[in-house]
């Protein structure tokens, strides 16, 4: 059972993995190119923000995954989520990537991403 669980979590830390090396590729592709061309593919940021020259572009990805119900083990009954061996209702998580582009004399420079759902 350990080994099953194993296999699992690292199937799920590579698929992390594969969708932040997806994301940066696609990220990556603006870097040296002109603003206008960013506005054009990813549409009006979210937030933009100037100071000293320099322009910052924050696009927001935001989504909700919902968590299964964990049913209880143990003795007591089945709907009794207090009872011995715990358990647990399901959850909605919201999960949030915002990728903030940063502009200097029209042509995008960098980004970074900051969230639980950037890779």
């Amino acid at each position: 059972m350990r080994c099953l669980v194993a296999v699992c979590v690292f199937a799920l830390l590579g698929a992390c993995t594969s969708e932040l090396a997806q994301r940066q590729a696609f990220l990556n592709k603006f870097v040296g190119h002109p603003e206008q061309e960013l506005v054009e593919k990813l549409g009006v940021p979210n937030r933009s923000y100037t100071t000293g020259g320099v322009k910052y572009l924050a696009y927001d990805d935001r989504r909700v995954a919902l968590i299964p119900p964990v049913p209880p083990y143990g003795p007591g009954p089945w709907w009794f989520y207090g009872s011995y061996g715990g358990g647990a209702p399901p959850q909605a998580v919201e999960l949030t990537c915002e990728a903030t582009f940063t502009v200097a004399n029209g042509v995008v420079k960098s980004y970074t991403l900051r969230g639980n759902a950037c890779g």
